[in-house]
């Protein structure tokens, strides 16, 4: 079992950033940040794989945000910059301990955060 605990979420005014953590109980390969608006899907908005060679952003988030880890602290985080209205929504962490490459589906991670609210007033 891997449990995943994340933090960083709030309330922002609209430009102004702000930074989510996730801290995994163990070490997990491929690593993504999820999110979920009110009556929407949950969607990718970042991934990268074990090696962080490989990195996926979203249309809407490409050039304000960015996903990092740092594979000794087991933690990935997402840097989330000039912050939009849009974005409101619960960001999930999520993990997969089977296998390192990049993916953007929900499914093809075994393990998730409880999920953190990002508000972003305009």
């Amino acid at each position: 079992q891997v449990q995943l605990v994340e933090s960083g979420g709030g309330l922002v005014q609209a430009g102004g950033s702000l930074r989510l953590s996730c801290g995994a109980s163990r070490r997990t390969f491929r690593m993504g940040w999820f999110r979920q608006a009110p009556g929407k899907e949950r969607e990718c908005v970042a991934a990268l794989s074990y090696s962080g060679g490989d990195i996926y952003y979203a249309d809407s988030v490409k050039g304000r945000f960015t996903i990092s880890r740092d594979n000794a602290k087991n933690t990935v985080y997402l840097q989330m910059n000039s912050l939009k209205p849009e974005d409101t929504a619960v960001y999930y962490c999520a993990a997969d301990t089977l296998r390192r490459h990049l993916s953007i589906l929900s499914a093809d991670y075994n393990y998730w955060g409880q999920g953190t609210q990002v508000t972003v007033s305009s």
